[in-house]
């Protein structure tokens, strides 16, 4: 008998842990949907990484980037990730996205991409910058995530991302957002 009742306490317990709220919060006001997306290709950039890397750039209504200056102009938000390491291909698409999920972590594997960092005030990995009339008003350091890469027609892309970052309070943001569309590139 005391064994059922250790069962039954055990399992209300579980489900007592189970049914706390999440303090995952999903952010409002950045935007759901980048009208530009620049896909800038690295190739086997490191020596000690045998995969080819490439960055995404996306830009949203109201801001875009001047090529030839390397600068952003317009009001808007602009979310970029680094080191994204592909796939092993062969043939012309061997530096581009392929199809598939992509995760951010630190292995360098295929299929990944780093997470977001501050160093010393400068942003690396994941990040979102929001412009206003061509100045940088904020900065924000995306931890993780993952992004979803479907090819559609027409050599078209479909990018829905899903990214998150943690505030001094412990409190887990949760970000979605999606691009759709020609992804232009560049060779870095």
């Amino acid at each position: 008998m005391k064994n059922i009742r250790y069962i039954v306490i055990l399992i209300g317990i579980t489900l007592l842990s189970a049914c706390k709220p999440s303090n995952t919060v999903t952010k409002s006001g950045l935007p759901e949907e980048f009208t530009v997306a620049w896909e800038e290709i690295y190739g086997r950039c490191y020596d000690s990484i045998p995969h080819a890397v490439v960055a995404l750039d996306l830009y949203s209504e109201g801001l875009d980037v001047d090529t030839l200056k390397h600068q952003m102009h317009g009001t808007g938000y602009n979310l970029y990730l680094s080191d994204i390491f592909l796939p092993d291909r062969t043939g012309k698409d061997s530096l581009h996205l392929a199809p598939g999920t992509y995760r951010s972590g630190t292995s360098a594997k295929p299929y990944t991409f780093l997470p977001g960092h501050d160093y010393e005030g400068t942003p690396t990995g994941i990040y979102l910058l929001y412009v206003e009339n061509d100045k940088l008003q904020s900065i924000q350091v995306l931890d993780s995530g993952w992004l979803v890469v479907r090819d559609t027609s027409n050599n078209m892309k479909d990018l829905q991302l899903t990214l998150y970052y943690q505030n001094a309070e412990k409190v887990r943001t949760e970000y979605k957002c999606h691009f759709q569309g020609a992804l232009q590139s560049w060779l870095k």
